[in-house]
């Protein structure tokens, strides 16, 4: 069984078709850990025995082969799909550590603008009678990258650190997601507890509060992660990391699964002067 072999469940049936779940995953800023969050929530998903698609739409800097430890199996990619030059399943990567992992990924030397949303619709169309879940990894920014990423999503997750110039930036791509009827939740990455209670960081409830949005879950800061990425292994694979642990947590979630949020951090020192002077 590939319970037995690899620690995840057998993978469910598959859903009717074309009801896969499109989620995709952004943020409007780089750096917050956009990528990572797409590969580990898949292979959560693919540990739960949901059969799980992960697309790089981050044309010409690919990079979610490399956190997935795929990057030389690379024949074909998206572009190629999107062009017909090859078939779909073609393209596909499967992964080394799960039979529930598939990786499409992007071109190295194409242009951003080579495709557009209708080429990405006709993608997601084909693997959508294969999958229970594709995540789209946006790239950074709100130009013909991210629209493609979005044409045809469901849900968006939007990914976002504590900081002021990452939560503006979260601020203005959730505003676009909900004028093109994609459902916005929020991951919160890089939470530091210890700075949130000097003060010195913006707190959970903060975040919330300037968003606006469904909070699918909190990754504190974790040096495992890094260690992960570096090694192709997504951190969800260690079961001692306390990251690995939220996004599993985040996976069931998306999945449907009734899972409480973590204990939210006590609010900031900001959000407290900032009620006081009336900000």
């Amino acid at each position: 069984m590939v319970e037995e072999i690899t620690g995840e469940k057998a993978s469910a049936a598959l859903p009717k078709k074309g009801q896969a779940q499109v989620v995709v995953v952004t943020s409007g800023k780089g750096g917050v850990g956009k990528t990572t969050t797409t590969a580990t929530l898949g292979a959560a998903l693919a540990l739960r025995g949901k059969r799980t698609l992960v697309i790089d739409a981050d044309i010409g800097l690919r990079n979610l082969d490399v956190i997935l430890g795929l990057e030389n199996r690379i024949v074909y990619n998206l572009v190629d799909v999107a062009r017909e030059t090859c078939k779909p399943t073609q393209a596909t990567i499967k992964s080394k550590k799960s039979n529930n992992l598939y990786l499409l990924p992007a071109s190295q030397t194409d242009d951003k603008d080579v495709i557009g949303e209708e080429d990405m619709r006709k993608v997601l169309a084909f693997f959508k009678r294969e999958f229970h879940f594709i995540l789209v990894d946006s790239p950074a920014g709100i130009e013909q990258g991210f629209r493609n990423a979005c044409a045809g999503a469901d849900r968006a997750v939007v990914v976002t650190t504590p900081e002021v110039s990452a939560i503006r930036d979260a601020d203005r791509v959730i505003g676009l997601l909900n004028s093109k009827g994609v459902e916005p939740m929020l991951l919160i990455n890089r939470l530091d507890p210890d700075l949130v209670r000097k003060g010195d960081m913006i707190s959970i409830t903060d975040v919330q509060d300037i968003l606006g949005v469904e909070l699918l879950g909190v990754v504190e800061r974790d040096d495992t992660i890094i260690i992960a990425a570096n090694n192709g292994e997504p951190v969800v694979y260690n079961s001692k990391s306390k990251a690995g642990q939220s996004f599993d947590r985040i996976a069931g979630r998306l999945s449907g699964e009734n899972i409480p949020l973590e204990h939210l951090a006590p609010k900031s020192i900001w959000h407290r002067l900032a009620r006081r002077l009336g900000a």
